[in-house]
């Protein structure tokens, strides 16, 4: 999607709910299916907001990649051995935003 199409689809959904990465889903896929490398992005805009979260068995830190997975019309999503899946929850109903990245309770499921 181009920055023009992207900014007018923010536009037409400022006021809508908000969706955020749902980081406990995403450790609890990673634990289940023990991946090499792990991406997340927002659907429909991967080019400009995807990035690897996880690789070589551990968590990549924020500073070494970049992500935005937040979003009021598009779904965060989860790359994982090809595999694209919407994992998120709305913001209004847990303790995550746009800035969390790898929060205790996702890093305690990937621990174990």
């Amino acid at each position: 999607m181009d920055t023009l199409s992207a900014y007018a689809m923010g536009q037409a959904h400022r006021n809508d709910r908000s969706r955020v990465f749902d980081w406990d889903r995403a450790a609890q896929l990673i634990k289940e299916r023990n991946p090499e490398c792990v991406s997340a992005g927002l659907g429909g805009d991967w080019e400009r907001t995807g990035g690897d979260i996880y690789k070589d068995g551990k968590t990549i830190e924020k500073e070494n990649t970049y992500t935005y997975l937040a979003s009021t019309w598009a779904a965060p999503e989860i790359e994982i051995d090809g595999e694209i899946m919407d994992c998120w929850a709305w913001e209004d109903e847990t303790l995550w935003n746009a800035k969390t990245y790898w929060p205790e309770s996702a890093l305690k499921i990937l621990k174990g």
